[in-house]
């Protein structure tokens, strides 16, 4: 079994994101960067797989050189490659992604064989434009169901389950296919110290990327106005007993 997982690194979820003067990228100052939650759930169903079905997995990422400690984390909680397409020219629109993404698949699996399955994130959690995996599945000529909330294989065929209005749906995907990994498919682990100790020995391969220009294009980036919320305190101890019932009431709750 052949798995390949690919990542992206993000601003951390909840981090304060703020746009440099020319509106052109986000200012890193002080900004912790980390994987995309969907895809340290794509991570984890990847070494999943392997436990079950044996064979090894390989994480990749297309980015800034920094994008190494990202594959790096893949291999500290049971992935067994890596491989980094560093960039050096800001963020890559999705078809431009795409398609250095599929070039390298190709590059790999001409060295090693296909892939069984290629695992992304629903969408990543800076951008969340939702093309990637699908664009790189359709250049591959493979099956894909975005959205997964449950997978397993058996019998050269992915068994993938998502989420719908009515419950949920099942679909039946032969190998080899894509999937894209939904936040909650399972609960990611947490490094180990022997994780630790071969996610600094392993060697990080090197893939050069290329792609054309997509057709979206990057005007200006805006920075939304910041919700503020105030805070009144209605006073200490038994005091504010009367004030607490009051605001109960006037909520409705009481």
């Amino acid at each position: 079994m052949k798995i390949l997982v690919c990542v992206k690194r993000v601003p951390a979820p909840g981090s304060k994101i703020n746009v440099t003067a020319d509106g052109q990228s986000v200012d890193a100052t002080n900004l912790g960067f980390t994987m995309s939650p969907h895809e340290e759930c794509a991570v984890e169903a990847a070494a999943q797989l392997v436990e079950q079905h044996g064979g090894d997995a390989t994480v990749l990422t297309l980015g800034a050189p920094e994008a190494e400690e990202q594959v790096r984390y893949g291999v500290s909680v049971g992935i067994q490659r890596a491989v980094l397409m560093p960039t050096a020219d800001g963020e890559w629109d999705p078809q431009r992604t795409a398609q250095a993404i599929t070039a390298a698949i190709g590059e790999l699996e001409a060295a090693d064989g296909p892939f069984d399955v290629i695992l992304f994130g629903n969408e990543s959690a800076d951008s969340g434009g939702f093309q990637v995996g699908v664009r790189v599945a359709h250049a591959l000529g493979r099956p894909m169901v975005n959205g997964a909330k449950g997978l397993t294989l058996s019998d050269g065929i992915a068994h993938v389950e998502r989420e719908a209005d009515a419950g949920r749906e099942t679909y039946e995907l032969p190998l080899p296919a894509v999937v894209g990994v939904k936040e909650g498919i399972n609960l990611p682990r947490y490094p180990t110290m022997k994780g630790r100790l071969a996610s600094k020995k392993v060697e990080v391969s090197s893939i050069a990327p290329h792609g054309d220009v997509g057709g979206l294009g990057k005007i200006t980036l805006r920075q939304p106005p910041e919700r503020k919320s105030e805070t009144i305190i209605l006073g200490t101890g038994p005091d504010a007993a009367a004030a607490v019932v009051d605001v109960l009431e006037e909520i409705g709750v009481l």
